[in-house]
């Protein structure tokens, strides 16, 4: 006698709804996704990965990140190393302009189409804007790569520059639930990121608004953020997962187990059917290799390759050579001859 394979009611609600009609799951439903017992997570993630292929296509989408300036941010985001207010390894730097382009090269050349220039800071002043636009004008001399940036909190002015300058993409992450946010983050307001968000799309920018699961947040919460992204409607959710940090209030939170890491990969991709869900910081310590493979494999369509603003990641060859692999095309930029 055959076993029967799917036979978990929230599966088979998420393959009519999600798969069949592109409508992501409510929140009340995402929870329970994330608490599906672990024998019904290749099921949760094999579903999760037909709505990818279905909605968003087979490409995978390549980023490199670097930061203009690090450190000594004034805000006090408990999980990052690069707040001034924090007891942190993490010193004040500032990259010049000919090591910026070099960077775009260098991220351009593993077939990455977008390359985001980040700054530790509330919102940038007057030097900063110069800087990344100038920055913008020297990436776009030398290289073909769509160019994000994530310069923090933003004036409609700030805005509309960025928008006049080129910028593809801003990214602006929520990180946590508004529930639990004010535990995050006493600096600033939940309401304040919304804002940035919602000018950012207003101005016809594409929106990459983001997570960081792991820093003690419920299951409850994970999908309460979810939820909400969703309603956002952004480009791209970057999923990151926290990786303690010395000096921060989180350095002893401890890494989240692989498991859950991986329900809340396939949640976000039954919230979210047509957007572009990227691999981001963290998941090297929460996944591993294997775990890497099997987010690839249950819902995530993008990857940050190389390292990221203050922890070491995978070897962009790494992570270039399991896509091929896998068998998963690089999107490639559109060439003008």
């Amino acid at each position: 006698m055959t076993a029967t394979v799917h036979n978990w009611p929230i599966l088979e609600t998420a393959r009519a709804q999600v798969l069949e009609q592109g409508i992501g799951l409510s929140e009340d439903q995402l929870v329970e996704v994330l608490t599906l017992p672990d024998e019904a997570l290749p099921q949760a993630l094999e579903l999760a990965h037909r709505v990818r292929l279905r909605h968003c296509g087979e490409d995978v989408e390549v980023e490199g990140i670097v930061s203009i300036k690090t450190g000594g941010c004034p805000e006090d985001c408990h999980f990052c190393s690069q707040s001034g207010l924090f007891d942190s390894p993490v010193r004040g730097v500032w990259l010049d302009i000919p090591e910026l382009v070099k960077a775009a090269k260098e991220t351009a050349a593993t077939g990455a189409t977008e390359f985001c220039i980040v700054a530790a800071v509330r919102g940038p002043d007057i030097k900063l804007m110069n800087q990344v636009k100038f920055a913008i004008d020297r990436i776009k001399e030398e290289v073909d790569i769509n160019i994000a940036c994530s310069l923090g909190m933003l004036t409609q002015r700030q805005v509309d520059q960025l928008a006049g300058w080129g910028v593809h993409r801003y990214n602006h992450n929520l990180e946590t639930a508004r529930s639990f946010f004010p535990q995050v983050v006493t600096t600033h307001t939940y309401e304040e990121r919304l804002g940035t968000c919602a000018m950012v799309k207003a101005a016809g920018m594409e929106l990459c608004c983001g997570a960081l699961l792991g820093m003690g947040e419920s299951l409850g919460q994970r999908a309460e953020l979810a939820a909400q992204l969703a309603a956002l409607e952004p480009h791209e959710v970057p999923l990151n997962f926290l990786n303690p940090r010395p000096g921060t209030p989180l350095e002893n939170q401890g890494i989240m187990d692989g498991k859950d890491a991986l329900r809340a990969i396939a949640a976000f991709r039954l919230a979210l059917p047509k957007t572009v869900l990227r691999y981001a910081g963290g998941r090297e310590l929460t996944l591993g290799d294997l775990g890497t493979r099997e987010g690839l494999l249950g819902g995530i369509n993008a990857v940050i390759v190389g390292n990221y603003l203050t922890t070491l990641g995978r070897p962009a060859t790494a992570d270039l050579n399991l896509l091929v692999d896998l068998n998963m095309p690089i999107r490639e930029l559109q060439k003008t001859l």
